[in-house]
């Protein structure tokens, strides 16, 4: 133990780094569990960039728990369905369907929502709880051992515990573990419109997978925007050019699609890409009073549509380590030990669930009829993914 006992100290106070989703959401787990909270953006301004948002049950579970329910279930849309569509012939692959068995089995239903919106509600509620919030500070080092942050202007600012959640490009991170973000090769065109300008449309969350891309669409902000999401892969990438997956890249890509696809096309904006990367899962999410949580400790491509999910799951689990681990320095080692062999699985399956999505040939045609022979009720297959700790409910 040091001269001044800091081994022993338990966590009374803590400063989180990044105001995105996951750094308010550990926030508000960390006020819920008595910890006086200070959270630095280094933005001017709080908020969001994006659109729609997929929240499954393992997220919804986190929100309902903080008191949430109401005030999401008055944002959020909720699907009948989740479908699979070929985005060559849209002929279905597979249906979920997100009915009351769903919710039962689960504990919480599936739900899609406006970005900004699931972030307004955390950020309101954070305050609601006493979190002190600061914009336009920027962290550029981090003492370890004695949990201070020092700022961009020569402030030193400290904590028991200092919580990184500064995203996928964190310097935090880039200070633990040493590694870089991995541009998976993929590009991502993304837009809203009014659902009265896309014509009819279920209230679904539909996949077409097609060879090397796919497009994602739901209803978003009580079923009066449709959210769109184009994504493939940049054959101007993989030939090392640096101005890669521009739009002229984008619709070729889509020519050859099922209509239905291709309209999509007028649907995203075309001033704006999206390069997806991740990083490689690492069990290093800790060191001494430094945390890693949400994108700076486990990154993912979007395939299974769980970054904030498991974002959330991380700020429930650090609140509750936190208020229970005893001493400052026992909760980084807990919270890694509880959440990154979880957050490594998703990871590892995004992965997977992509190269899935994009196969060609005779590679989807085997992937097309496997989905096609799956009951629309049958839960098995997500079962890992969506169920509470220690095996699904029902």
């Amino acid at each position: 133990m040091s001269t001044l006992d800091e081994d022993a100290i338990t966590v009374r106070s803590a400063l989180i780094i990044g105001g995105g989703i996951g750094g308010l959401a550990s926030a508000i787990a960390l006020r819920r569990s008595g910890i006086a909270v200070a959270l630095v953006e280094k933005a001017t301004a709080f908020g969001e960039v994006g659109a729609g948002l997929q929240l499954g049950p393992n997220a919804m579970r986190v929100l309902f728990s903080w008191g949430l329910e109401d005030a999401i279930r008055e944002i959020a849309v909720f699907p009948d369905n989740l479908v699979a569509r070929d985005a060559i012939t849209d002929r279905e692959l597979s249906r979920v369907t997100l009915d009351q068995a769903f919710e039962d089995r689960y504990g919480a239903p599936y739900a899609v929502i406006h970005r900004t919106d699931l972030h307004s509600l955390l950020l309101s509620e954070a305050v609601r709880l006493g979190a002190d919030l600061s914009t336009a500070t920027e962290v550029v080092s981090v003492d370890a051992a004695a949990g201070i942050a020092v700022t961009l202007d020569g402030r030193s600012l400290s904590a028991d515990l200092v919580i990184g959640a500064d995203g996928l490009r964190s310097s935090l991170r880039d200070a633990l573990v040493g590694d870089r973000p991995i541009n998976s090769g993929y590009v991502a065109y993304r837009g809203t419109i009014p659902i009265a300008d896309g014509g009819p449309i279920a209230n679904d969350v539909v996949v077409w997978m097609g060879p090397g891309g796919h497009l994602v669409q739901y209803p978003l902000r009580r079923g009066e925007l449709l959210n769109n999401v184009l994504v493939f892969r940049s054959d101007s990438f993989a030939r090392g050019e640096s101005e890669y997956g521009g739009v002229d890249e984008l619709e070729e890509r889509f020519s050859g699609c099922h209509p239905v696809v291709a309209r999509a096309l007028d649907f995203v904006g075309k001033q704006r890409r999206w390069p997806l990367f991740d990083r490689m899962p690492s069990p290093i999410w800790a060191d001494q009073r430094l945390v890693l949580m949400g994108d700076a400790a486990h990154p993912m491509l979007q395939y299974l549509a769980q970054g904030a999910c498991q974002a959330l799951e991380d700020a429930e689990a650090l609140g509750r380590v936190a208020g229970h681990a005893g001493t400052a320095m026992d909760v980084g080692a807990r919270f890694a030990a509880e959440r990154s062999p979880r957050a490594a699985q998703v990871q590892t399956m995004a992965r997977a669930f992509g190269e899935l999505c994009h196969r060609s040939g005779s590679e989807a045609a085997e992937r097309n009829e496997v989905l096609r022979s799956r009951a629309i009720d049958d839960f098995s297959a997500i079962d890992w993914l969506y169920a509470a700790r220690g095996g699904a409910r029902g």
